[in-house]
């Protein structure tokens, strides 16, 4: 019988086969070996367990108000790490559950969630299904970019193997629950807490553990602030996901209830921006660089800050800007707008705008004046002065004759000013205005008494919070301490009050004027029953109205304008401005107790005819031009259509002031 032979093709196929085969089983060894070495490499290369907890990307910085609310966060948030031991088990199994199923199960790399994405790549023609595990989601955060190319993905499979090797999975979680992106420039599950719930990580419920979860596949798209509906929905799905897998039971999914989860309120990014962004420019003089993140705590008080918004929104004419400031008696900042919409214009009219300050900066004349022995009481001469061929005029155009230093001031007669200030010296009166914090150049001409030199609101504003404490120097400053997220203070403010910028005798005799204006003068609109000391300023053409004054130890400072310096019909620093401080101060110092300055409230002479708009509405308007050069003209004539101080009848203009007209101004009743 005839043996069997292979057929002449049987030989080389299967030579063939074998062949194939044997490259396969090498190729493959040789692969897993490869694989093998590049882990190891990895695995060397990875940096250590603490290292890699640090915060990368940029600081974070959250400013606290007064009271300890967060007002504004800045910055990549990290919040505090939290240990995996308390980390909240429904935070860890929701994360789980919806992000990687298997991860206790696989090395770092999971074949069935890979081979189930590659199936719907090739079904839709697109990647549609991420095969990413928690671990490969971790070395992507950490070490790679999003860029979906196979060359960042093999990268990506390298590093999650060594990882695996290199670190546990408690250890695996505890980096990636705190350090995956939730949106809102939060990174972390405690900065995600604290920024959608207003609380730690290490608290939370059921259904806010499910909102977070929710996140990490599309943070934008599912954040509770942007989308509550969407964020809701969402996880509902994680819950869905924990309840098929066993993490919870199906009377937990059913109390679950996410769209009942309190969200914290979204910090109001308005007026109070125009303080936060003045305070925070101070940080880098104030702590050493850090990366870590930081708590800035503030000086700002937030039931003040929104009385301040509302007074300059109120009462600043349309057209117009307004800014305000409030100092507290150590110089805290407890209020600061500047301007009427930070959303439309980022410009801080209170800090950094430069503009004539007009008959406010009286304050400085009549210091230096005071200073140099000079009392209320004295007598001056209302009368025409030429001094080097300036020659001042009142705003009623008229002259008073003689009359005592209280009476000129409270009615704000510029000659008087004038002569003061020759008297004194007007290099005197410019030492006087640096020596009381005014930052910006002083010039030295003749007319710098009515106020020509430009200043700033916030200087200004100290200047007269130094007279109401006695004398004292005032700093402004915004920030109280500086804290790392753990509660180290890295700075802590210190008030100075060793320097006397002048006498407690004569800040308490500019108090006295300060307050007749108010009380008799040109002020009168900033009355809030109870003692103000303040003045007005009102410059050429109507083109910047102020009002800076004190009462009950808060000092503040009101300016209201066009930031293109045009005329303002109307604008007058008797009228809005002084409205503005009133409204503001009457919230302000409501809770706190009314406090007498050391002197009386003194009436100026009766039978002074004042100015017009100590009654009748007119400007204590400084005739001068843009130069600083006086201006020769009359002022106009008085109107008596003109409106007296908000919350008092018109009158018509008298041709003399009697003591009748005035009892009934002041309220006083005629003697028998």
């Amino acid at each position: 019988m005839a043996s069997k032979r292979s057929s002449p093709q049987t030989g080389p196929v299967r030579r063939t086969i074998v062949r194939t085969f044997k490259i396969l089983v090498f190729g493959g060894l040789a692969a897993v070996v490869a694989l093998v070495i590049a882990v190891v490499i990895a695995m060397a290369s990875l940096p250590g367990y603490d290292e890699l907890k640090s915060s990368p990307n940029g600081q974070m910085v959250r400013v606290h108000a007064a009271d300890g609310t967060v007002i504004v966060s800045l910055g990549p948030s990290y919040g505090q790490w939290i240990p995996f031991a308390k980390i909240p088990q429904p935070m860890v199994d929701a994360m789980i559950a919806t992000e990687d199923r298997r991860f206790y199960m696989h090395p770092g790399v999971d074949p069935i969630g890979i081979a189930r994405s590659g199936m719907v790549r090739v079904e839709r023609g697109r990647w549609a299904q991420g095969g990413s595990t928690i671990t490969q989601q971790l070395t992507r955060n950490i070490f790679l970019s999003n860029t979906r190319t196979f060359a960042r993905k093999f990268r990506e499979i390298i590093l999650a193997l060594a990882m695996e090797r290199k670190f546990s999975k408690q250890q695996i979680l505890e980096l990636y629950l705190n350090r995956v992106y939730f949106g809102g420039g939060a990174y972390g599950i405690d900065a995600a807490a604290r920024k959608f719930f207003g609380h730690s990580a290490d608290r939370f419920t059921l259904g806010e553990a499910a909102i977070i979860a929710g996140l990490v596949k599309a943070p934008s798209n599912y954040s509770p602030t942007a989308d509550a509906a969407a964020a809701v929905g969402r996880a509902k799905v994680v819950i869905d996901l924990m309840r098929a897998q066993g993490k919870i039971s199906a009377a937990e999914a059913a109390s679950a209830d996410p769209a009942a989860v309190a969200l914290a309120p979204e910090p109001k990014q308005n007026s109070v921006r125009y303080f936060t962004d003045w305070a925070l420019a101070q940080l880098d003089t104030l702590v050493d660089e850090t990366s870590e993140p930081i708590d800035v705590w503030t000086t700002l008080d937030l039931a003040m800050q929104r009385a301040a918004d509302n007074a300059i929104r109120q009462n600043t004419p349309p057209g117009t800007q307004g800014a305000l400031v409030a100092l507290d008696r150590g110089g805290e900042v407890r209020a600061m707008v500047g301007g009427t919409d930070y959303v439309s214009s980022i410009y801080n009219r209170a800090t950094q705008a430069v503009r004539q300050p007009g008959s406010a900066f009286k304050l400085f004349v009549y210091l230096a004046a005071l200073e140099a022995g000079h009392k209320p009481e004295d007598r001056v001469v209302d009368e025409p002065i030429d001094i080097d061929g300036w020659r001042p005029r009142n705003s009623s155009g008229r002259f008073n004759g003689e009359m005592d230093v209280r009476s000129a001031f409270a009615f704000s007669i510029n000659t008087v000013a004038a002569r003061l200030g020759s008297e004194v010296g007007f290099d005197t009166v410019a030492d006087m205005a640096r020596r009381f914090g005014i930052t910006t150049p002083v010039d030295t001409h003749p007319s710098m008494v009515l106020g020509t030199s430009d200043v700033r609101l916030i200087d200004m504003t100290r200047a007269f919070a130094a007279v109401a404490q006695k004398g004292i120097a005032v700093t402004p400053y915004g920030i109280l301490k500086v804290t790392t997220g753990a509660g180290d203070i890295l700075y802590e403010h210190k008030v100075d009050t060793s320097r006397v910028l002048v006498a407690p005798y004569v800040a308490a005799q500019m108090t006295d004027l300060l307050q007749t204006a108010v009380n008799t003068g040109t002020g009168r609109a900033a009355q809030i029953g109870r003692p103000v000391a303040g003045k007005t300023g009102t410059t050429s053409s109507n083109k910047d109205g102020w009002f800076v004054g004190f009462s009950s130890g808060l000092t503040t400072g009101v300016w209201m304008g066009r930031d293109d310096a045009k005329a303002i019909p109307g604008l007058q620093g008797g009228r809005a401005p002084a409205q503005a401080f009133a409204a503001f101060m009457r919230v302000a110092v409501a809770k706190r107790p009314t406090e007498a300055f050391d002197t009386e409230v003194t009436l100026p002479e009766w039978q002074l005819e004042p100015d017009d708009e100590a009654y009748f509405g007119q400007p204590d308007e400084s005739f001068v031009d843009e130069n600083g050069i006086g201006r020769e003209e009359a002022a106009p004539a008085p109107r008596e259509e003109d409106a007296a101080p908000a919350g008092q009848q018109d009158v018509q203009a008298p041709e003399q002031l009697d003591e009748q007209w005035l009892n009934g101004v002041l309220g006083r009743q005629r003697p028998n």
